[in-house]
């Protein structure tokens, strides 16, 4: 199947780079099957610029790296197109690795997912590359509340496989923030139906600054719900119950302690076990 990887700038322009022994730039652009990969050694990437992947046929699970920080991540991508923009903003900046698309040498790769891949039982809320904002690409995580509007609070750093969580802020403690809300709820969006059986929920563990909760609920499709007995755990706690199909969890009915003074109780890190459900 035919990929296309591309950089482009504010502008939707392509790009230009170079490699060391080169004396004339290039297009950041490549178009290949079932594979394609972009190297180059001289190309600043500013913020406002796009990473864009095309796919011939819609609806196509990939397993993308589109910086040396990230770690590979299997996506599900609705439609033929999707667009990445790193976030160098002085805000997003704090939620990422200071080396994350900085250097001029850069390489990116994008590949079809193998049948194994996509069949195997594994933690299918996971995804490195996701973006505050839906860019079909999933699973995406989303929220109605990220304390202060600050990337080191927003929903995305829930599923982006980092389990650091004792302290808070920036990278690499980087948290899903909830603001003292009482009704705070974070939805991860699968973008097809999956079978889960089992989730796993990192709290954030910056004791005494942080509080913790006692219990959440996690509702799936058709307002099924479980709900699930935490405690004040720097590890990760999971919670095994019988399959259920669905497209999406939204963690919320978030139960604080009352053993403490802190307002503070975050979310390090979910994990959503289970399969792809194919019809």
């Amino acid at each position: 199947m035919k990929l296309m990887l591309a950089i482009l700038d504010e502008n939707g322009e392509i790009k230009l780079g170079k490699n060391d022994y080169e004396t004339t730039l290039k297009l950041m652009q490549t178009v290949g099957e079932d594979f394609v990969h972009l190297a180059t050694q001289s190309l600043p990437i500013q913020n406002g610029d796009q990473i864009v992947v095309e796919v011939e046929l819609a609806n196509q699970y990939l397993v993308v790296q589109l910086d040396e920080t990230l770690n590979e991540s299997l996506i599900f991508v609705k439609g033929n197109r999707w667009i990445y923009q790193p976030m160098l903003s002085t805000n997003g900046l704090e939620s990422i690795s200071e080396n994350a698309f900085r250097s001029k040498r850069h390489y990116l790769q994008v590949r079809l997912a193998r049948d194994y891949e996509i069949k195997q039982y594994r933690n299918l809320a996971l995804n490195p590359h996701d973006q505050k904002d839906d860019s079909f690409a999933y699973p995406h995580a989303f929220a109605n509340v990220e304390t202060r509007n600050d990337a080191t609070f927003f929903a995305r750093n829930a599923i982006d496989g980092i389990f650091a969580n004792q302290s808070h802020g920036s990278y690499p403690y980087q948290s899903w923030g909830i603001n003292r809300q009482a009704d705070a709820a974070l939805t991860i969006d699968f973008g097809r139906p999956v079978l889960l059986d089992k989730i796993g929920l990192t709290l954030r563990a910056d004791f005494p600054h942080d509080s913790f909760w006692t219990e959440v609920s996690v509702i799936f499709d058709h307002q099924v719900t479980k709900n699930f007995q935490t405690k004040k755990l720097s590890e990760p706690q999971y919670f095994d119950f019988e399959a259920i199909e669905t497209t999406k969890v939204i963690i919320t009915n978030l139960k604080k302690s009352n053993q403490d003074s802190s307002p503070f109780p975050a979310l390090t890190e979910i994990e959503c076990f289970g399969f792809n459900v194919f019809s």
